[in-house]
């Protein structure tokens, strides 16, 4: 029953009282009839006021639970979008945050760190020469990549390492399905020493036919088509992007693989071929190669060539991995075309072994190169890591159509220890065999030998 009804029962219920007292005699004879009858229409109007302000008291009351109600409605509305909000991102952890969306988007800073020391010897030279102990932060990268709505995607990397700032990885890329494309400054398809990360290589240095010959990010185009075991890789390239102002080269870059996985070993077979216009304005190239280690500047074998136009590649590929154990081998030659002069071909190749000490380790490989190695039980979990050992012959030689540019064998060794998925720690050894060296002896020997040891610390995200 609402107040305004119950009021008007009272005033009704008080003016019949009223009314019977009224019709006794003795108050006839005691009061003023008049007077009570006004007495009682006051009483009856201040009681009608009364229900009046109780009627409005009641409405302000409904219109603030009405704005309550709407105001909780809207809390809670709020509240339903930023936890709909929160369950569309999602962060993981992969050696740093990585955020992504159900609607495409992602993305995750990336860094590494490399910093190697170690010693070179070598016999007294007739010139001054970079050896004994030397050290240098070797990679001091820092970047981000992520995904975007529509199947693209970005990379950026710099490194800090030297004095100027070099740009690493900068592209634009798309995907869908096995099909995938870049734009901008990336890796040529060169060889699987080379494709295969800093991270993840057996030896603080790759192959010496990498180097030598030139093997470096460029600026320009590439697709890539993965169906099955079958990878097909090809990409139009420019120079370098810090030599695209003044360097009007540009090349073309073809890769093919095939890794079918047989049993328990998985296989690697693949081929390149390369071809660089050097523009009319170049009138020579030179390879080289540093002895194992990169902190010296010293080179031991260098062939410069006059009067080049061209230079076209043809690479090999062999790899497996069986359990702990895996094999690589690859071979290079370098043809570079000088009009009217004849044309020399170099020649470099290298060969490894690698076996894991620790039980369940195993050599990654993924989309033709090799992957990072994940222990099987990290310091992290209680574990002691992965522990790995790996030889290789390296062949490097820039002998050929009356150019002696010195020819070089590397034997070398190396002990890795990987605690976690991102740090490793690693130190190598080297012997360099030289014949017909640029940098003679003292008693003027060009052939000779020169030792390397190297040390490295290594962590990235």
């Amino acid at each position: 029953m609402r107040i305004s009804q119950f009021s008007e029962i009272g005033v009704s219920a008080i003016a019949v009282i009223a009314s019977a007292g009224l019709a006794s005699p003795a108050f006839a004879q005691d009061a003023d009839a008049a007077a009570v009858q006004a007495e009682l229409q006051q009483m009856r109007a201040q009681m009608q006021a009364m229900a009046s302000r109780i009627d409005t008291l009641e409405a302000q009351l409904e219109t603030a639970n009405a704005k309550a109600d709407a105001a909780a409605e809207t809390s809670s509305t709020a509240l339903a979008t930023a936890e709909a909000a929160k369950s569309e991102t999602k962060i993981s952890w992969k050696g740093a945050p990585e955020i992504e969306t159900k609607s495409g988007w992602s993305f995750k800073p990336r860094g590494r760190l490399q910093y190697d020391a170690g010693v070179i010897s070598a016999p007294d030279m007739e010139k001054d020469i970079d050896d004994g102990f030397g050290n240098e932060a070797r990679r001091v990268r820092l970047g981000v990549q992520g995904d975007m709505p529509g199947g693209f995607s970005y990379k950026f990397e710099a490194d800090f390492a030297k004095s100027e700032i070099e740009i690493a990885d900068a592209f634009i890329g798309y995907e869908d399905g096995g099909l995938k494309l870049a734009i901008g400054h990336q890796n040529n398809f060169q060889s699987l020493e080379e494709l295969t990360s800093s991270l993840n290589i057996s030896f603080m240095e790759r192959a010496a036919f990498t180097d030598a010959f030139g093997f470096e990010r460029r600026v320009g185009a590439s697709a890539a088509y993965k169906a099955g075991d079958l990878l097909v890789q090809g990409g139009v390239f420019t120079a370098n992007i810090h030599e695209t102002g003044e360097n009007k080269q540009w090349g073309a870059d073809g890769r093919v693989v095939f890794a079918p996985k047989t049993g328990n070993t998985q296989l690697h077979f693949g081929g390149s071929l390369h071809y660089t216009d050097l523009d009319g304005d170049v009138s020579s190239v030179s390879y080289s190669q540093r002895p194992f280690v990169h902190f010296t500047s010293t080179k031991f074998i260098k062939a410069s060539v006059a009067g080049a136009s061209e230079e076209t590649g043809y690479g090999l590929e062999a790899a497996a991995i069986r359990g702990p154990l895996h094999f690589s081998g690859e071979a290079h030659w370098q043809s570079v075309s000088r009009p009217g002069l004849a044309d020399p071909t170099f020649f470099g190749a290298s060969a490894e072994v690698g076996y894991f000490l620790t039980r369940g380790d195993t050599r990654g490989y993924k989309n033709g190169i090799f992957d990072r190695v994940k222990p099987a039980n990290p310091v992290d979990k209680g574990g002691m890591g992965a522990l790995q050992v790996n030889l290789r012959y390296d062949r490097l030689d820039l002998n050929d159509a009356g150019i002696v540019g010195g020819t070089q064998d590397g034997y070398a060794l190396s002990l890795i220890w990987m605690p976690t998925n991102y740090t490793r720690f690693m130190v190598n050894y080297g012997r360099m065999e030289y014949s017909d060296a640029v940098i003679a002896t003292a008693g003027d020997a060009t052939s000779y030998g020169v030792d390397a040891f190297g040390a490295r610390a290594q962590i990235d995200f």
